[in-house]
């Protein structure tokens, strides 16, 4: 593939034919080592009903063998899709995040919206429509929606009552707080008050970076909203089902609370030692709590009341489970 620097750190390397007047939305899709998945992610987007002009960016984070983005350039470079594809040269979702903002903001000038969707992910056929309509409904400024779990094993469906698989909220409308970068949507004003990089590349191979911008954008008094009604469905491989893999996420869950929680008290007199004393209050109450849970009948939301709580102690004394460090175990 023949490839142009067009910033620095970022390459392209195919675009598609048509004019870029005009675009409402674009769709930014990170992908690293998932070339046949990646297929049925933009094949989902290509099926979008909906009336808006919208331009699909992916952004290849695997610099070397790069087979997304060998499998996803002959849809571009044919016509078939909107848009363009990059390599993000330094690696870290965070970093493949920045990249395609970056490139949204320098070659889509009447862009509205951005949506984010991630290359283990397919798209309703009305994610995009119901998305925009939601911002505007309410006002919002970001808005995020369910990521509703596919399991590779349909006997394990169980799972998805975990708190690390479901959604952070089940009704449409104005809410507090997003957690995820999976299914999101960020309105062009947001990208032009946030400082660079939007993605704090600190959470590269943490995760987090997501929840850091969220809570940014809320200390400077954004809106968020949820839409219920535009998924996207995530496929869950057997490996994060094993016990140690939902174990280290939950735990890796607590410290990016602590990390988070931190940078927004860093202007606060005493405010390290205020999220320390909170962390061990929620580990003094931990036990407490998930045996509560454990009563009801969760047993798996009581294991991870601890994991979080324990997460969050650890983050104090420096620990990081960087699960996205070794991909093939993620």
């Amino acid at each position: 593939m023949n490839e142009s620097e067009i910033l620095p750190g970022i390459s392209l390397v195919a675009r598609s034919p048509h004019p870029v007047a005009g675009i409402e939305a674009v769709v930014i899709c990170p992908t690293y080592c998932r070339p046949d998945h990646i297929l049925k992610t933009l094949h989902s987007l290509q099926a979008q009903q909906t009336v808006r002009r919208f331009a699909v960016i992916v952004m290849e984070n695997e610099a070397e063998d790069r087979e997304g983005a060998a499998v996803a350039a002959p849809l571009f470079e044919g016509g078939e899709m909107q848009g363009m594809v990059v390599i993000a040269h330094e690696r870290g979702n965070c970093s493949a995040y920045n990249a395609g903002l970056q490139s949204a903001l320098q070659h889509y000038p009447d862009f509205r919206h951005v949506l984010i969707i991630d290359d283990d992910e397919v798209a309703d056929v009305h994610w995009i429509e119901r998305m925009i309509a939601a911002a505007d409904r309410y006002s919002a400024d970001l808005v995020g929606g369910p990521q509703r779990p596919v399991f590779a094993n349909p006997g394990k469906n169980r799972f998805e009552h975990h708190p690390v698989f479901k959604p952070a909220h089940h009704k449409s409308g104005p809410v507090p707080v997003l957690y995820s970068s999976g299914n999101l949507l960020i309105g062009k004003q947001v990208l032009q008050v946030l400082d660079q990089p939007f993605f704090d590349p600190r959470f590269n191979f943490l995760g987090g970076g997501d929840i850091d911008l969220v809570s940014r954008c809320t200390a400077m008094g954004l809106k968020l909203a949820w839409c219920e009604e535009a998924c996207v469905y995530e496929t869950v491989p057997e490996r994060r089902l094993q016990a140690d893999w939902i174990r280290a996420r939950s735990l890796r869950n607590g410290v990016i609370s602590t990390l988070v929680e931190k940078r927004q008290r860093a202007e606060e007199p005493f405010g390290g030692i205020r999220t320390f004393m909170k962390s061990a209050a929620l580990l003094g109450s931990a036990p407490f709590r998930a045996a509560r849970d454990v009563a009801k009948g969760s047993t798996i939301t009581g294991q991870y009341r601890l994991y979080i709580a324990l997460g969050r102690i650890l983050a104090h004394f420096g620990y990081q489970n960087e699960q996205y460090r070794q991909p093939e175990k993620n």
